[in-house]
């Protein structure tokens, strides 16, 4: 079957992104706006850019109704910070009910029963209950459109980072202290460890 992406509605566009692009890591940013309201939702287009300088990236949609941008984007562009909170098993549904569009003078952080504590580096409030934060300083922002199913691009500068010190070994994160939780299509999660496979990466060509 062959598809042209100028052919599809956005909705039938983004079902094929997020349908072929997985699993994908969740990064649940926490923000903060101009009157200390704090805000917290999920975004699953995110990833990493570098090491150095540090920075990583998530691409928040338009809002689908109206076009709007959300509460996230909106605080992140007047304040220039936010948090990410890496996502376990543990707190993913309370993760995913911040996924309601809440009224803007909502502090979803605590609507939903997390635990707010202050970061080292930014004003914004850090989630308890993850246990690694990244804490950011906006680098850049990229807006590819204005409608429905458009999104942004926004990059951010770590200026911190906290980890719990019981996923530590040598340096290194062990993923199955961790327990992340990945995004599949429509409402499933996956569990990235339930069945895992190494490679090793060969040094020299065939």
């Amino acid at each position: 079957m062959e598809i042209s992406p100028e052919k599809l509605e956005w909705r039938e566009a983004y079902k094929l992104l997020v349908g072929s692009i997985l699993p994908r890591p969740i990064a649940f940013v926490s923000t903060m706006d101009e009157n200390g309201i704090a805000n917290a939702a999920p975004f699953s287009f995110f990833t990493a850019i570098g090491a150095d300088p540090m920075l990583i990236c998530f691409s928040p949609m338009r809002r689908g109704t109206d076009g709007a941008k959300k509460d996230t984007l909106v605080n992140i562009e007047k304040t220039d910070q936010f948090v990410i909170n890496i996502v376990s098993e543990g707190m993913a549904e309370q993760m995913n009910d911040c996924a309601i569009e809440f009224a803007a003078d909502i502090d979803e952080i605590e609507e939903v029963g997390f635990t707010k504590e202050p970061s080292m580096k930014v004003a914004v409030p850090r989630i308890k209950e993850s246990h690694i934060h990244l804490e950011c300083e906006l680098y850049q922002v990229l807006h590819f459109g204005d409608k429905p199913g458009a999104g942004s691009l926004v990059i951010g500068k770590v200026v911190h980072i906290h980890v719990n010190g019981e996923l530590l070994n040598k340096g290194r994160i062990e993923t199955a202290k961790l327990k992340p939780v990945g995004r599949m299509a429509g409402n499933v999660f996956t569990d990235p460890l339930a069945k895992t496979f190494e490679l090793i990466r060969k040094k020299e060509k065939w």
